[in-house]
C-alpha cells in the first residue's frame, strides 16, 4: 500500500471546483438502481465544493457513475458533472414504459431477480434460470449501452489526466478481478462492469471473457492505495453488510444471498486495509514504505428497510429520485460530521465493520 502522502501545498487536482480544499478517492459500489442513492452523494460532494475527486474506482452502476461524471465535468465543470448525472439517470429510467419483456431487459441489467413487477418479469425470471441469455436475448441486446453511448465522449474521457478511473469486471476464464484504467476505457469495458451473466453475453474484450465486477471487486479498493496521492478514500457502499430479519422466502434468501456474495470482496480488502493499518500503528511496518489509508464510509443503510433488495431492478424515475434525494441527505450529514478529519484520520470502525 505504498504512495505518496498529499503536501498540505499540493493545489488539489482532480474532479473539483473553485472552493476545493481537501482530496480525496472515491469507491462507488454497484447496486443496480440503488445506484442512484450513489448519484445523490456525488451531486451534494460536487455541491458543497470542499473536496476535490482524485480518483473513482466503480463497479457495475458504480462504474457508470464514475464514467458519466467525469465526463460530465469534462463538457462543463462541476455543473456540467451534476447534470450529466441527472441526464443519465432520467434517460435510464425512460425505458420504464416499455411492455414487460423489453422492460424487463433494461431491469435485469440493473439487479439480480425480481418478481414483483408483473407477469412478464416474473416469465422472465422464470425461464432464465434454466435459459442462457444467449438463447433468450440472442442479438445481446443492452439498452444501458446505447444511453452510455449516446451521452459519454469515450475519447474524452481516455485523454482525461486528472481524474484516474478504474473500472471492476471479473475474468471469466481466470476467475479474477480486473481493473480496467481510464485511458483504455469505452463503452464495451463499462458494460462489462455490468454484465450479469444469467441476462447477458459475455462481453469480450481484445478476446478475452468478463462478466459483472461485483463478483470480485465491488468495489476494487486497491487502485486507490497504489495510483494516488491522497490517502483518504470513501467509500459509498449500497449493498447493507447486515439485515435484521431472516429471509424465508425464496426471493429474499436470492437477494440476500447477491448481497452478501457482493460485498465478500470488499470485506477482504478491508481486512487488510485494517491489518496493515494496525502493523503501521505499531511501528512493525515502515510509514515510508507504506501508506496508511484513511478509510470512510457513506452508505445506505438508512433506506434498507424502506427499499428491498428486489427493487434494485425498478428502473422507475420516482425510485431514482427517492434514492437520489436519500444520497444527499447521507452525504450532507456525513460531511458537516466528518469533513475535518479527512487528511487527519479515518472515520471508518474497520474493526468493527470486518469482525
Amino acid at each position: 500500500m505504498t504512495g505518496r502522502a498529499r503536501q498540505a501545498n499540493d493545489r488539489p487536482r482532480g474532479i473539483a471546483g473553485p472552493k476545493a480544499e481537501k482530496t480525496v478517492s472515491f469507491a462507488l459500489q454497484g447496486g443496480g438502481a440503488h445506484g442512484a442513492f450513489t448519484w445523490g452523494v456525488l451531486d451534494a460532494v460536487l455541491e458543497d465544493g470542499r473536496l476535490a475527486i482524485e480518483a473513482i474506482s466503480g463497479t457495475s452502476a458504480g462504474a457508470m457513475n464514475a464514467v458519466v461524471m467525469t465526463e460530465g465535468f469534462l463538457e462543463g465543470g462541476i455543473d456540467g458533472a451534476r447534470a450529466q448525472l441527472e441526464t443519465f439517470w432520467r434517460r435510464v429510467s425512460r425505458d420504464g414504459s416499455l411492455p414487460d419483456v423489453q422492460r424487463s431487459l433494461m431491469e435485469k441489467v440493473l439487479g439480480f431477480w425480481n418478481g414483483e413487477e408483473g407477469p412478464g418479469l416474473l416469465w422472465f425470471d422464470v425461464v432464465s434460470r434454466v435459459a442462457s441469455p444467449y438463447d433468450l436475448n440472442p442479438l445481446n441486446l443492452n439498452p444501458v449501452r446505447g444511453v452510455l453511448e449516446d451521452l459519454i465522449d469515450f475519447e474524452k474521457v481516455r485523454a482525461c489526466e486528472d481524474v484516474r478511473l478504474f473500472i471492476a469486471a471479473t475474468n471469466v476464464r481466470t476467475g479474477k478481478i480486473k481493473v480496467f484504467e481510464g485511458r483504455e476505457l469505452t463503452a464495451d469495458h463499462v458494460m462489462a462492469s455490468a454484465c450479469l451473466p444469467m441476462v447477458f453475453q459475455t462481453v469480450e474484450i481484445d478476446g478475452t471473457p468478463y462478466w459483472d465486477g461485483g463478483y470480485m471487486g465491488n468495489p476494487a479498493l486497491y487502485p486507490l492505495f497504489y495510483s494516488t496521492a491522497s490517502d483518504d478514500v470513501i467509500l459509498v457502499q449500497i449493498n447493507p453488510i447486515e439485515r435484521k430479519e431472516t429471509p424465508r422466502s425464496a426471493r429474499d434468501i436470492q437477494n440476500r444471498l447477491n448481497e452478501i456474495t457482493f460485498n465478500s470482496s470488499l470485506l477482504r480488502e478491508l481486512r487488510a486495509i485494517d491489518f496493515v493499518t494496525r502493523l503501521i500503528d505499531s511501528g512493525k511496518l515502515s510509514k515510508d514504505d507504506y501508506k496508511r489509508v484513511l478509510m470512510h464510509r457513506i452508505d445506505a443503510d438508512s433506506i434498507a428497510e424502506h427499499v428491498t433488495a428486489a427493487s434494485r431492478l425498478t428502473a422507475e424515475w420516482s425510485l431514482f429520485v427517492n434514492l437520489r434525494d436519500h444520497g444527499r441527505k447521507a452525504a450532507r450529514a456525513w460531511l458537516k460530521k466528518n469533513y475535518d478529519a479527512i487528511g487527519a484520520r479515518g472515520t471508518l470502525d474497520l474493526r468493527e465493520t470486518v469482525d
